[in-house]
């Protein structure tokens, strides 16, 4: 062992803290390894490198599997780091660019197909990565129209496909639209197969929560009245729906 000591340190790391890590795509491949995909439209840093490593190491222990990285970068980005050095340890994350591919080209390309005949699945595929092209298009433009081409191609498509093609383009509006352009894209995200199943498991969640909710004011409502000696109320109320509400209002329930 090289170098000269300072001081003991120390041998018992705890070290406790509760961190939801949120991975962009997780795939489990035919042969049991995993591969991790991540979106960045900024320059990678070390940091990057080092909650990469992070996401790698803990489903690797979890999961008892081999994961490889893949870092999908943006075409603006000049300077792109992949490789970490700590100590003897070296780890390093395959990076994936488009800056080849002109995603107004190809936007254009597949609505002007698409006026004519259907759209494989293998063009809308290719449809996905172009917010991480070259082009004059605005990030929000390209996953609006991204959209819009993957709803009128609804038919030919399966809604596990459609479902995951809406969620990259989803994943990479949250990576790199801001706040009012996401606002902006509410509509457009509504009006998608992935936004009506949301809307729905809200709306579902909601008349739950409201089911539960009237449970409980009624239940408080009887026990109320029965402390009152009220009995003939409670009769009363459960077939007469106007008169219980009279009563909520007079226990204000």
């Amino acid at each position: 062992m090289k170098g000269t000591i300072r001081r003991i340190a120390p041998t018992e790391q705890v070290y406790l803290n509760i961190k939801d890590f949120q991975q962009d795509f997780n795939y489990e491949m035919e042969d049991n390894t995993w591969k991790h995909l991540e979106f960045e439209s900024d320059a990678i840093t070390t940091e990057d490198l080092r909650r990469f490593r992070v996401y790698e190491s803990i489903i690797s222990y979890y999961y008892k599997v081999d994961v490889t990285t893949y870092v999908l970068c943006s075409s603006r980005v000049k300077k792109i780091k992949d490789k970490l050095v700590q100590g003897q340890n070296v780890y390093q994350v395959h990076l994936v660019r488009l800056k080849d591919q002109n995603a107004d080209l190809l936007i254009h390309q597949l609505e002007k197909k698409q006026r004519n005949s259907a759209l494989c699945r293998q063009e809308l595929f290719h449809l996905l990565l172009t917010p991480l092209m070259d082009g004059q298009m605005s990030q929000q433009e390209r996953i609006k129209r991204g959209l819009l081409l993957i709803q009128n191609q609804q038919e030919s498509l399966s809604s596990e496909d459609v479902l995951h093609m809406e969620s990259v383009l989803f994943t990479l509006a949250r990576k790199f639209l801001k706040h009012n352009e996401m606002k902006q894209m509410k509509e457009v995200f509504n009006m998608s197969t992935l936004g009506k199943m949301l809307m729905k498991d809200g709306f579902d969640k909601g008349i739950k929560k409201g089911q539960i909710d009237g449970e409980n004011r009624i239940n408080r409502l009887n026990i109320l009245l029965a402390n009152a000696n009220r009995i003939d109320d409670i009769t009363k109320a459960a077939r007469d729906k106007k008169y219980q509400r009279r009563l909520l209002k007079e226990f204000h329930l």
